[in-house]
């Protein structure tokens, strides 16, 4: 697809022609992208958290988060639309996203009829892409600039590229083998300790030609990651990788979803998405209430319409969805409050995970790891340490 770039279009039949001497800028081809959020997947290492909300609109502070992702997106000119490939809960996704209005960019719903896999999903969205294709794995929380990454992908005048994040211990992961100029030899999936020969992981974003997509059987589970990669290394395809040494995080777990939290207030990660108070101070929505006597420790934050009793003690690293409430002489720190909970006057909670529409009793008290789904109630002096 041609885009004019001057005060009319230059377009006949099936070329360009070049701009005229009066001053006229020169036109371009700007190629038409989509990015791609695989965001279909049922979410069960954060359930209960999931059982309600897909983890694509899990919150971060008060934002959805496939939207830091969004965010990330809007920053390649090139890309017109994102196209959502939903299974689990696709109408709970509609719902909070719509048409892309608080998105920033046009949103295409793809809802597969049954789980399909990494590859499965992206074969069967296929149909709506045009050229280069962004594709975001839907639980990557990350800094990356995928400008560069474009950049790269066009450079190497690569069939695809993978972005490869350096971790402290690959054991756990697949590892993603490289030459000397970058280019993709091998994939070792969870290798034995004398297997380890790099650090290097499939970070689970990547640049794809829709081109060679035709490897992908149709309307089939398919693994991206043990199928089609592999196939583009064993056909010789210009394969190549992306180092992200920037931040990286895996949300996918209850602790991970809490360290995603905890960096962003400590500014490790640097999303967008998070307007916060500078440096050693709390974040408090304008329309929240907060009695005079009640103490926010730095860094924390206050959601919209929360409010805040008196005596209660709020961080640090604590985060309040809006409509929460917290009663007199509660205390909140190293945890996550979903919206219109309440934590009861007197209750102390620490390290936790709190649904929406919770109810913490009086007086109980809640130690590190403990995670509630939707609608939780806790009686008065409840107990868990």
């Amino acid at each position: 697809m041609l885009y004019r770039l001057t005060r009319r279009s230059l377009y006949s039949g099936r070329r360009l022609r070049r701009a005229r001497a009066d001053g006229w800028r020169r036109h371009a081809m700007i190629e038409v992208m989509k990015a791609v959020l695989l965001a279909g997947g049922l979410g069960t290492r954060l359930r209960p958290l999931t059982l309600n909300t897909p983890k694509p609109i899990v919150p971060i502070f008060d934002r959805p988060f496939l939207y830091h992702q969004i965010d990330l997106v809007k920053r390649v000119p090139d890309v017109d639309e994102v196209i959502l490939s939903l299974n689990y809960h696709p109408q709970h996704i509609q719902a909070v996203v719509g048409r892309g209005e608080d998105a920033g960019l046009p949103i295409r719903y793809v809802v597969e009829p049954e789980p399909l896999g990494t590859g499965g999903a992206i074969k069967f969205v296929e149909p709506y892409l045009e050229g280069t294709t962004i594709v975001f794995n839907g639980d990557v929380l990350t800094e990356i600039d995928l400008a560069a990454l474009v950049e790269h992908h066009r450079a190497r005048r690569a069939r695809a590229t993978i972005v490869l994040a350096p971790v402290e211990d690959p054991s756990r992961y697949g590892l993603v083998e490289t030459d000397d100029d970058g280019n993709v030899t091998r994939f070792l999936e969870k290798p034995d300790p004398e297997q380890i020969t790099c650090n290097t992981i499939n970070a689970g974003i990547y640049v794809l030609e829709p081109d060679t997509f035709d490897r992908i059987p149709a309307n089939t589970r398919y693994s991206i990651e043990r199928g089609y990669f592999p196939s583009l290394v064993e056909h010789g395809d210009a394969f190549t990788a992306y180092i992200e040494n920037g931040y990286w995080l895996d949300i996918g777990t209850p602790a991970a979803y809490r360290q995603a939290h905890r960096d962003i207030l400590d500014a490790r990660c640097r999303t967008r998405g998070a307007t916060l108070a500078g440096a050693g101070e709390p974040t408090v929505a304008g329309d929240a209430s907060i009695a005079p006597t009640a103490r926010l420790l730095a860094p924390c934050f206050v959601g919209p319409g929360s409010t805040v009793h008196p005596d209660a003690e709020i961080g640090p690293h604590a985060v309040l969805g809006g409509g929460s409430v917290i009663e007199s002489a509660a205390s909140v720190r190293d945890t996550i409050v979903w919206p219109e909970s309440v934590i009861g006057a007197g209750a102390a909670v620490d390290g936790a995970i709190v649904g929406r529409r919770c109810r913490i009793g009086e007086h109980a008290r809640i130690a590190p790891g403990l995670v509630l789904g939707d609608d939780s109630t806790l009686t008065p002096y409840t107990r868990f340490e």
